[in-house]
């Protein structure tokens, strides 16, 4: 299973590889994909670690009043960013609507193909892509999920990958949140799973959802505009073979 501790790139939360997953006979490889939480803190030491780890693009899916507020880091690293942000409008007015964490996952799922194609299509060009929003979970979670669901990996690995978010949120980040929801939003019964948790139950459904609506990821992101050569340079580029 991948994973790291939550400092592998120090000043940037949430940070792993996610090569090492099963994928068919096959298993990704590492220094392909990687995911995060943003890059507003990275610090001198993690801007080092992420020039060793041979970045070249980073896919930035966070909405524009999110990059006003804290702005990446990354600065003369030589990296290109590309802009896809996950949802219309700012984040805290999607996310106060009262919508579960199930059917915004469905949400972004059904509305947001062309951007979550975005890494696909980083990935198939060639460049070790790394993914991130705010926390590195939900925007994150479900455009990995089809990335990897794409390549051929299994989705229970796919499962436990966005699992993983959870336990790397460090204890002071889950405080300030949970202070900030009872200040911002008391009485919310959706929020605090929306902003700190992912329940395996919520990546299932997910992917219950691609396969029964567009059978595998592969015709999830030919739908949003990935080629078929993309596609195969994607599996290639994303999975060793055994």
């Amino acid at each position: 299973m991948s994973g790291a501790s939550v400092e592998l790139v120090s000043g940037v939360t949430n940070f792993r590889d996610v090569g090492g997953l099963p994928a068919g006979a096959g298993t990704t490889r590492h220094g392909v994909l990687f995911r995060s939480g943003a890059l507003s803190r990275l610090d001198d030491d993690g801007r080092r670690t992420l020039h060793e780890l041979g970045v070249e693009r980073i896919v930035d899916l966070r909405s524009d009043d999110e990059l006003a507020r804290e702005p990446s880091r990354v600065d003369g690293l030589g990296v290109e960013t590309v802009r896809a942000p996950m949802f219309v409008g700012s984040l805290e007015s999607f996310l106060a609507s009262g919508v579960t964490l199930d059917d915004s996952y469905l949400d972004l799922l059904e509305n947001a193909g062309e951007r979550i194609a975005t890494v696909a299509h980083s990935i198939a060009a060639g460049h070790p892509t790394l993914v991130h929003c705010a926390i590195g979970k939900d925007r994150t979670g479900v455009s990995v999920a089809v990335t990897l669901a794409a390549a051929g990996v299994d989705d229970e690995a796919i499962v436990g990958d966005y699992a993983l978010t959870e336990q790397n949120l460090p204890a002071s980040r889950a405080r300030q949140i949970r202070a900030w929801l009872a200040r911002a939003h008391p009485g919310s019964r959706h929020l605090e799973e929306l902003y700190l948790h992912s329940p395996a139950r919520a990546m299932r459904h997910v992917l219950a959802h691609l396969h029964e609506r567009w059978g595998d990821g592969g015709a999830y992101l030919r739908e949003a505009g990935v080629s078929a050569d993309e596609l195969a340079a994607l599996r290639s580029a994303l999975v060793v073979a055994p």
